[in-house]
């Protein structure tokens, strides 16, 4: 069984430096509390899936700004940053939740950006990462009703994917019901991480808020974490290099030029499939659910298909016409096609006439667009 942390890690405003007693400023992105002298000298703040161990806390520099420029070789972990010992703290025998033990990411996690995979870098450091992920917010709320910018069947994948920056470790998700927690106080929302689902800490963004109209946020969540035995990581925003007048709101509180999903979608509803690759540190893939093909022609040099948008999974960019995309489909390698997108249909164009053949015309499948970095050509 996995115990939890009795060290914390607890968010500070930028530049404040040593703000109390026991308080170490590694870097922009963490502050570390560190044990009194009358408390443990140990201070366990690492975990694994299979044995619970308490370490020795090493104070180490690292920025998540530095990281976000880097490729998944470069990225500074943290293993050896801490020493093991033993602890004989035991989680209520009770807890059978399948993250139970582990490190949760909390946030709202539609587009899966770099900023989302920032949040299980950290929790990978320390433990066993998962992202909390809210199921039927939408409903709930009566938002309007749009397209994920990730495809449900294709988000094990995108995580599965951070795993060379994680420690070779793929971050799984965990949902949960948001009508469940909807009323919850932020103290009700943090005693259910901690004692019905047996979370040993929690890693959010400098802007996170939680809990019932969003009452509490990043150093409440420091302060009950403390108080129900979790630890606490707070990180700076991913911040978006690439930023500019055109996305930013003077009037949104939240809008600093961080990375968002926001931004996200507003690069798809631009076309700009480069800075869209940018933000999400992947190519953009769409997904269709095809039943019927439309317009299916064979030529002796090319192949052309069509399929209604009604088929999409997850959102398009702007309507246009897409040069040097991959068309994945079936256990085939990856073919290089055109994409024709207007109000109605997908079309799709490819040099080689054997990819899609009659049976696969028929019968349904799910295709996937993953999109080049060069804009939109209005059609």
């Amino acid at each position: 069984m996995l115990g939890c942390s009795s060290s914390r890690i607890s968010y500070q405003n930028l530049g404040l430096g040593v703000c109390s007693t026991g308080i170490l400023q590694l870097s922009s992105s963490f502050m570390v509390k560190l044990p009194s002298s009358s408390s443990s000298a140990a201070a366990s703040v690492a975990f694994d899936d299979n044995n619970f161990h308490n370490h020795r806390l090493k104070p180490r520099i690292v920025s998540s700004s530095s990281l976000q420029s880097k490729s998944a070789g470069d990225i500074p972990f943290l293993p050896d940053s801490f020493s093991q010992q033993e602890d004989d703290h035991e989680k209520p025998s009770e807890v059978l939740s399948s993250v139970a033990g582990g490190i949760v990411a909390l946030g709202k996690f539609d587009a899966l950006h770099i900023g989302h995979r920032e949040l299980a870098i950290q929790a990978s450091k320390v433990g066993t990462p998962y992202l909390l992920s809210f199921v039927g917010m939408a409903e709930v709320l009566r938002w309007e009703h749009r397209h994920p910018i990730v495809a449900r069947c294709d988000r094990e994948r995108v995580l599965s994917s951070w795993a060379p920056y994680c420690g070779n470790v793929a971050p799984k998700e965990f949902q949960v019901q948001f009508m469940s927690v909807r009323h919850l106080s932020p103290r009700e929302f943090v005693e259910k991480l901690a004692k019905e689902l047996g979370v040993c800490g929690v890693v959010a963004g400098e802007n996170y808020r939680f809990g019932y109209k969003a009452a509490g946020d990043a150093s409440e969540l420091v302060r009950l974490c403390d108080e129900f035995d979790m630890g606490a990581y707070i990180i700076n925003s991913v911040m978006d290099r690439h930023q500019d007048a055109r996305n930013m709101n003077r009037y949104d509180l939240k809008e600093r030029g961080q990375v968002s999903s926001t931004r996200v979608r507003r690069a798809l509803a631009e076309g700009d499939m480069k800075y869209v690759s940018e933000l999400l540190g992947r190519p953009h893939r769409l997904l269709l659910k095809i039943k019927d093909w439309e317009n299916f022609t064979s030529t002796s040099s090319k192949q052309r298909v069509s399929a209604p948008k009604s088929s999409l999974l997850n959102l398009p960019p702007k309507d246009g016409f897409y040069e040097n995309c991959a068309l994945l489909f079936g256990e085939r390698e990856p073919v290089t096609c055109r994409v024709s997108i207007d109000s109605t249909h997908i079309h799709l164009e490819m040099d080689r006439v054997d990819f899609i053949d009659d049976d696969y015309s028929q019968n349904p499948q799910v295709l996937g667009i993953e999109f080049g970095e060069l804009g939109v050509n209005c059609v």
